[in-house]
């Protein structure tokens, strides 16, 4: 296949071309039509209601309880305030010609229509003031009555502050089109009062745009200002959790270490030690490094968000076995019972469930010394049943109950609640205590050959 390429021939100078760059002028017309089209006549009527206001201002802590609900509605009040105003006024105004009712009621409804529809009450406002200049017919305040000028002025601040200051930007530009248009037709009769109103309502636009910049500054600053608070507030956690960090490893790890080394250089200050008295230091030594390794695990994690955990095996359900044999040469009678056909589980749930049995007898150690214990381990359709269970302390015992931090049974709680489980604990009737947990665990689907096929 032979490539071909096709040049685009330039046309001649003076040439119409539909792909002429367009002129920066036109660029920038386009865009202020964009602009004005977007601002006065893009859903100029789309239903807009102004919202109540907060009542947890400092004026209106000092209002009466039964009047501080209806403070929520100050805005609207004045709005409706200022209607009645441009109503009174255009009512005395045409009181002569006999239509002092309509010049009234369209001074009126476009104030009242701020309310619901902001942009659309502009283009009312400026329809009612040239009906108002046609029915009053009095030639020295033309083409505003003086109920249209107040509407009018009211219009623009109310929608000013209701809308982006562009939008304003643009209904004053459209005010001072309409005035040089009636002023150009009939000024020559009339007259024209139309620059005291574009004056007094561009400097109230300048304040309202003022009043918007400000306001957005505000907002941004306290937005800043969360920010820069969370920042702060995350240096402080992090300055603790190192500060504990700090204390727990001066403490706790000094001890076990000396724990630790005393266990390992017991047996040779004993001449001729028995065997289970070897055996017993032995697995003191044991735990106490086992208990070191994990304190370093976790005082890494809160010393900084970052770090990372090293790259060990996590405690699984196989591991269980050991778990059992360290309490039983701490004194505890422990049975365990299996049901179900034993099948890999996803590794928090195998994590979480070795950590609840560990807690589980620990608080048995704890709480109930030279008791018995019974782990059952139940793999039932759709997850993973645990119940550790324990009977009364034999009574006289020589080993006194330990109490412990009260936060076994929480941490058990939240490792059930994280992975949507259910858990149950309690004494029961014979004394004893009883932990029951129900660790759920999706189902995998398993996919045949036909299935394959047919995938």
């Amino acid at each position: 296949m032979t490539e071909t390429t096709q040049t685009q021939a330039t046309p001649p100078d003076g040439a119409f071309s539909p792909y002429k760059p367009r002129s920066p002028e036109y660029r920038l017309a386009e865009k202020v039509l964009r602009g004005l089209r977007q601002g006065l006549f893009h859903d100029a009527f789309a239903y807009r209601p102004l919202r109540p206001v907060g009542v947890d201002g400092p004026l209106v802590r000092r209002l009466p309880g039964r009047l501080r609900p209806y403070a929520a509605w100050r805005r609207h009040a004045v709005v409706v305030g200022a209607g009645l105003l441009a109503l009174f006024l255009g009512w005395t105004n045409g009181m002569g010609s006999g239509a002092a009712p309509v010049t009234g009621l369209l001074a009126l409804a476009p104030v009242l229509l701020t309310l619901t529809r902001p942009v659309g009450a502009f283009w009312v406002s400026l329809m009612a003031a040239m009906v108002s200049s046609w029915l009053a017919g009095i030639h020295a305040n033309y083409p505003w009555q003086p109920g249209s000028y107040l509407a009018h002025l009211a219009v623009l601040t109310v929608v000013a502050i209701r809308t982006r200051p562009r939008t304003a930007a643009w209904m004053w530009a459209a005010t001072a089109f309409y005035s040089v248009i009636a002023d150009a037709l009939f000024g020559y009769a009339y007259g024209n009062n139309s620059s005291p109103l574009l004056v007094l309502s561009a400097l109230v636009l300048l304040a309202v745009t003022v009043w918007h910049i400000r306001k957005d500054a505000e907002q941004e600053m306290t937005a800043q200002q969360t920010v820069t608070e969370h920042e702060r507030s995350r240096r402080t956690l992090l300055e603790e959790r190192t500060t504990i960090a700090r204390e727990l490893h001066d403490v706790v790890a000094h001890h076990m270490s000396v724990v630790a080394i005393q266990a390992e250089a017991a047996p040779y200050r004993v001449q001729n030690p028995p065997p289970e008295l070897e055996k017993a230091f032995a697995t003191i030594r044991e735990n106490a490094v086992a208990a070191l390794t994990e304190l370093r695990r976790v005082l890494g994690v809160v010393r900084a968000e970052d770090y990372e955990a090293p790259e060990a095996p996590q405690p699984t359900l196989a591991d269980l076995g050991t778990l059992l044999a360290n309490v039983r040469e701490a004194g505890l009678t422990v049975e365990r019972v299996t049901m179900g056909a034993v099948r890999e589980l996803p590794q928090g749930v195998e994590l979480s469930a070795y950590r609840i049995v560990q807690e589980a007898l620990s608080n048995t150690l704890r709480h109930a010394p030279g008791a018995s214990a019974r782990v059952e381990i139940g793999y039932v359709l759709g997850g993973l049943a645990l119940r550790i269970v324990n009977g009364p302390p034999p009574e006289p015992s020589l080993l006194k109950p330990s109490p412990g931090s009260g936060h076994g049974i929480t941490g058990m709680r939240e490792r059930v609640s994280m992975l949507g489980g259910e858990m149950t604990a309690g004494p029961v009737d014979d004394g004893g205590y009883e932990v029951a947990v129900f660790l759920p665990v999706a189902a995998v689907a398993e996919h045949t050959d036909d299935d394959e096929a047919g995938a």
